[in-house]
This record gives structure tokens, sequence and C-alpha cells, in this order.
């Protein structure tokens, strides 16, 4: 349930955009015409001595015609509500992808003798994943050509990719639907050929090789509740039906993973039970017909991830530490009674990350809602943060396979600054640039300005804004704002360029992230305070950050914006019902707003794994919990902001149904005038379309939806 969204920028002047905004007419929406209909059928559920009536219930039946003409009327619905905007949107569509670079490819790595790298060819939708022998100028590979395997489909996602140590083998995963149940695949990179084996239902980004080249291991989907909870064997060139079962969840609560350590001598199975309990399980890769060792067992509140490094493993854990510490351990003594402490537990610091080389070990860090990159040397101990000139940042550690090197190649981006990424010698600090994201249509850095404020919540909390507009802009009230926030699964949201904010901001909009409770952005209390008997915090910072952003004068309620997915649509759902005044217009993608229901039913897919984010309805004070913010269960008789809210008919994260219901109740019972519009997605599933192209026109219709409502249709 998960969703981002970040920022920006290029061309016409703020304040004539301010200006033209007070007196240009509004949108005109098409009158007399009818909302779709939908049929009650009144299901009652009890629990806790508790009744509720969901009318809307029978839309779960995904096979039912009668459910499918409900999604395609109000699709040509909001087409005729929107019909006015159809320039616009393909003004917009235009605009961003005329800011892509369309003959592109990504920054190559070294990976065990090759250099691996995607690219694109102008025109086309996906990418193609290529190689080249030891140097750049040898002969390019073309591993995979997306687009020729896309042929026919309306979807395709291609996920893990993992060659083997011979560099011979590429086994990777196929999702043609957008369920999120990929197919196992393998290639021979020397003659072309693709081995019959197809292994349906596997977790697109958990495989590994093992050392033999014929060996590897796959994470097997429950089809029903989408969850990972097995691990298999596969011998290359056997019978799928022939592998062999090397481990079983049974715990459904847990998700669960696999890799390849950096070191390539182990193989490791993680279970996780999110922000609450982890547990590793270690094979080395030269022995694949071992048996699992556990690295430490599981218990509540114990989280940890394991770097193997020569004899030894380093440790990132929570005991006793709930921003995470440093720990070591003799590789052949893996008890948490042998750990010891390399650097210390911090009240202000929340440890993101470790990589591990030779000489240097590398932290990511958080502080005040910024990700910092610390270097430590392992010979004379010293260590420094990465410095960097913008007040308000991201940086991070990209990809570094290779242990034997002093050179760290990381991301840097910010509200104005494209993706960029450097090599960096830990040594000398001397850094190179070896590639930032081409920004093209005029694009023009020093044309935006961004900041970091700090609202006050309700409770005293100090909530971090960061925001970004065109410079020029005044704080008079006239400028219309979009806040964006998710705040769940401790998923902390940093400040970062998004070229398809460029064009709300040239037209006068300033574009603001609230960094809420419910992610890690303050260290671990913030997620602590935002989630189970908390979570209401996170929707009482988002309505505050709005408030404090009047009250500053970048915007008025009259153009306040709304925007969130996933979780993050939740929130829109939960504010929308908190102070639907506030905001004159509201987006929830993918929106997970029938919490209760949900959270009722372990058969729906993830589930139980969210029981420790969301609540066990089970429990009775876990489930009035739930019911007193679910936003489909407190829709009630009142006036409600404009609302275009949209799914995937595919969608494995949060069910189309979940949305679908929710918009037929409001419509039932909100008693104002404001459109509320809805958008099915017929090919679709949580992260929209599959193509780089594709999904701009779902970005389109959600900006020229907040653009008519503030009366521009240009």
């Amino acid at each position: 349930m998960k969703n981002l969204c970040f920022l920006f920028l290029a061309a016409a002047s703020v304040t004539a955009c301010n200006q033209s905004s007070t007196t240009m007419k509004p949108y005109e929406w098409p009158k007399d015409i009818k909302t779709p209909v939908v049929d009650k059928e009144p299901k009652e559920f009890k629990a806790h001595g508790d009744v509720r009536i969901d009318n809307y219930y029978w839309l779960n039946q995904r096979e039912n015609a009668k459910v499918i003409d409900y999604l395609k009327a109000e699709n040509a619905y909001l087409d005729t509500m929107m019909s006015g905007t159809k320039a616009l949107q393909e003004k917009l569509f235009a605009e961003m992808k005329g800011r892509i670079k369309e003959k592109d490819e990504s920054l190559p790595f070294k990976n065990n003798g090759y250099w691996y790298y995607s690219r694109f060819e102008e025109g086309k939708q996906y990418p193609l994943f290529c190689r080249k022998k030891e140097t750049l100028d040898a002969p390019e590979e073309i591993m995979l050509d997306q687009n020729k395997m896309a042929e026919g489909f309306k979807y395709y996602s291609v996920s893990g990719r993992v060659v083997s140590d011979n560099n011979e083998l590429l086994a990777y995963t196929v999702d043609s639907v957008s369920r999120r149940l990929y197919g196992l695949r393998v290639k021979n990179l020397k003659t072309g050929e693709i081995y019959p084996e197809n292994i349906p239902n596997v977790d697109g980004g958990s495989l590994a090789w093992a050392a033999d080249n014929k060996t590897i291991f796959y994470v097997k989907k429950d089809v029903t509740t989408l969850l990972g909870y097995q691990v298999w064997r596969h011998e290359l060139g056997t019978d799928p039906k022939k592998d062999v079962l090397v481990y079983e969840e049974k715990d459904n609560r847990f998700y669960m993973g696999l890799f390849r350590s950096k070191s390539k001598k182990y193989i490791g199975i993680v279970s996780d039970l999110n922000n609450v309990s982890t547990e590793y399980r270690l094979l080395e890769a030269a022995n694949p017909t071992g048996a699992f060792k556990v690295f430490e067992p599981r218990q509540d509140n114990l989280q940890y991830t394991v770097e193997h490094f020569n004899d030894k493993f380093y440790i990132v854990t929570d005991w006793e530490a709930p921003n995470y510490k440093l720990m070591e351990t003799p590789e052949n003594a893996t008890a948490k009674t042998n750990w010891k402490e390399v650097i210390a537990h911090r009240k202000d610091v929340f440890i993101s990350g470790l990589t591990v080389f030779k000489d240097h070990l590398v932290l990511g860090e958080v502080k005040d809602a910024m990700n910092q990159i610390r270097v430590i040397n392992l010979t004379n101990k010293k260590d420094y943060y990465i410095s960097f000139d913008e007040p308000v940042y991201t940086a991070f550690v990209n990809v570094n396979p290779d242990f034997n090197t002093n050179v760290l190649r990381f991301s840097y981006t910010s509200m104005t600054t494209p993706s960029s990424i450097y090599d960096y010698n830990m040594d000398t600090q001397q850094r190179e640039l070896k590639k930032q994201t081409e920004v093209l249509g005029g694009f023009k850095k020093d044309e935006y300005a961004s900041e970091r404020i700090w609202a006050t919540a309700r409770d005293g909390a100090k909530v971090p804004i960061s925001l970004v507009y065109k410079k020029g802009m005044k704080k008079d009230g006239s400028n219309p704002l979009l806040l964006y926030a998710y705040g769940s699964y401790g998923s902390s949201m940093f400040p970062g360029f998004n070229g398809n904010v460029i064009s709300l901001l040239d037209r006068g909009f300033v574009y603001a992230v609230a960094h809420i409770r419910g992610g890690q952005e303050m260290g671990r209390q913030w997620y602590d305070d935002g989630h189970l008997f908390k979570k209401k915090n996170t929707f009482y910072d988002f309505i505050d950050c709005g408030e404090y952003l009047i009250s500053e004068k970048y915007t008025t309620k009259e153009h306040l914006y709304a925007n969130g997915g996933s979780a993050g649509g939740l929130l829109m759902g939960a504010i929308t019902n908190i102070r639907p005044d506030l905001w004159h217009g509201v987006v929830a993608d993918v929106p997970f707003v029938d919490v209760i229901t949900t959270m009722s039913d372990p058969s729906i897919p993830l589930t139980t794994g969210e029981y420790k984010e969301w609540g066990n309805p089970a429990d009775s004070a876990e489930y009035f919990y739930i019911k007193s913010y679910s936003p489909y269960d407190n829709v009630e008789k009142k006036a409600y902001p404009n609302l275009l809210v949209t799914t995937g008919l595919h969608d494995s994260q949060v069910q189309y149904f979940e949305p679908a219901k929710w918009v037929a109740k409001l419509r039932e019972l909100k008693t104002d005038s404001n459109i509320v519009l809805f958008k099915t997605n017929m090919e679709a599933g949580h992260g929209g379309a599959s193509g780089r192209f594709d999904y701009l026109k779902d970005v389109a219709l959600r900006y020229a939806f907040f653009l008519a409502l503030e009366g521009k249709t240009e």
C-alpha cells in the first residue's frame, strides 16, 4: 500500500499566473449529467456487539458483469465531466513527455566483470536491459528488450533480474496482469535460448542463484492473499514440479524476501513483521542443498539487517535502540549475545542503511527529515558526513556491488535539482558528477526555489514541510497549493525532484510535502506516534500543516488542494471526513479507505501482514479505534470538497472495490454540489500503467482536475 510522489518546474511568471487566477472564470462543469447509479444490497457485519451495514459490499465481485458495467459507467461520466479539459490534458501530457529525454540510458555499474545498464530508445515505452564485458567500449549485449516482450500486452512489467556467477544465465520475472504475481524465466545469455521452465506465482524481486550456476531459489506467493510464504529450490533443466521446498513461513503476519549477500557467500531468507520483528536464515551459496540456519531467532521488538564481510557480520538493529545502532559479530557466532557495538544509538539520528567496503563503512542517516551520508574509515576510525549546499535535499547510497574500492557511488536530488549520481573518493573526499537526469522543455533550475518550514501540530509536535515554487511567488494567500503526504509504515517522504510538477509550478502552484507522523523522517518515535492507537496523529498533522500554510499566507482554503495514494489515499479519506471545509479539491489515488472491512478479512491480500500497522479488528479496542477513522465508515450527510478518486481493476495492494464503495457512499450522502469523479484503469493495478509515457496520462488528468478547479484550462 505504498505510493510515492515528488516534485517540479518551467515557463510563465508566477505573478502573472496569480493575477489571472483572480479574474478567470471557473471551469464550467457540464450541466444535467446524471451520475452513475449503484444498486444497494445491504450486508450486515457484526463484531464486538457492533453492527455495520454495508450497502455496496457486492461491488467486490470482480467477475460480475454488473460491476464491470458500473466501473465503465463511472469512467464515461468522468470523461464527460472532464471533456472541457481535454485540450488541457493533452497539453499537460505533451509538456511532461517533452521533459523526458526519450533516448537515454542509466549510468553503468560494474559487477563481476560486466558493465550493466538499461537504456531507452526514442518513442519506446520500455527499457532494454544491457551489458558490456570488461570495458564500456566492448560490444553491447542486449539481455532483454522489454518493448518486444510487451508486444500484444496492455500491461507488462519485468521485475527481478539476477545473473549467475559464471555470467551466462539470467533469471528474470514477468507480470503481464499487474497483480504482482510474476512468472520466473531463465535465459542463456550466450546462446539467447529461453529455457522451457516457466514457474508461476512468484515474488518478482526475490531470486538468488547458488554458486553452482544451475540452482536458483525463489519465493512462491499465495494466489489469494498474495503473500510470499514459501522458498523453493529449482535446478535448471528439471521439471519445476520436482522443485524442493526449503522453507515455509507459518506466520502469515510476516512478509518474506530472498537475497544473495554482497560478498556472494550467502543466500538469505528474511522474514519481516513490519516495524516489529525480523528473522534471517542464511545458507552458504556453495552448498545449495544444505540447510538454512537462523541468524538470530525472531522476537517482538527486535529488528535487524545483516551484511557479511570477511569473517564477520555487521548488524543494524533496534535492539535497545529505537533509532538503530550498528553492531558486529564473528561469522561463526551470530547469536545476539555475541554482538558488539560499533556505533551507539542516538535519540536525534535514525540509521537508515549500511554499505560495506574493504576499508570503509557508509551509513545512511536521517536527521530532521533529511537523508545524510556518513563515511567511516575502518583503518583510522575517523568519520565525516558528505556535505551539500542546498537547504533541502536528499542524498543516498546508489549501486555499489564492489567491496574492493574506495569509490562510493551515491545519488543526490532536491526539489530544484534533478536526480544526480556521483562517484565519490572516500579518502580524498573528491566527487565527480557522473550523470544528472536531463530535463528538457526549457527547464531552468534557477527559476525555482525550495524551502523547509515547520508547522506546529495541535499537540505541540513540530512537523516539517518541504516546499517548491517558482521564484517571485508572493505570500499573499492567492497561490494555489498542492499538499502531498503519505504517513504510514514508517516510509519516509524525502524531498526530491519530479519533472512533472513543473507543469503546476509554471501555472502558479506551490507544491508542498508534509512529513507527517507515520513515517520515520524524524526517527522511530515519529512512526510510533503515527500508527495503531496513535494513527489519528497522521491525519491531524496533515490538517494542521494545511492550516499553517494558510496562516502563513502561502494559500487560502479556496486554493488549497490535497493528494495522496494508497495508505496516503486513506489519509485523503480521513481528512475529507474530519475537515471537509479545508480543501477546495482532493485527489485520492488507489486509496485504502475501507479499513475495518479489509482488516477483518484475513483472506484479502496483505491483510495479516498489516495488523501491526493498523490493528487487528478481532481485538475489540483495535476494532473500535479503526472504525473511528476508517474513511468509508465515517462518510456522513455533510458537504465534501471536490474529489477525484482513482483505482486499477487488478490492484493487488488496495482492491478496486474499496474506492468504488467509497465513491458510491459519498454520492449517496454528501449534501453539496461539488464534483466527485472516479476513474478505474481497467488494464492496470496498484502502480498504474506500466509504460514510461502511459502513466503520464493519469498525471495529466490529476493536474487538469486541480487546474479546472482554479479556472485554468490552458
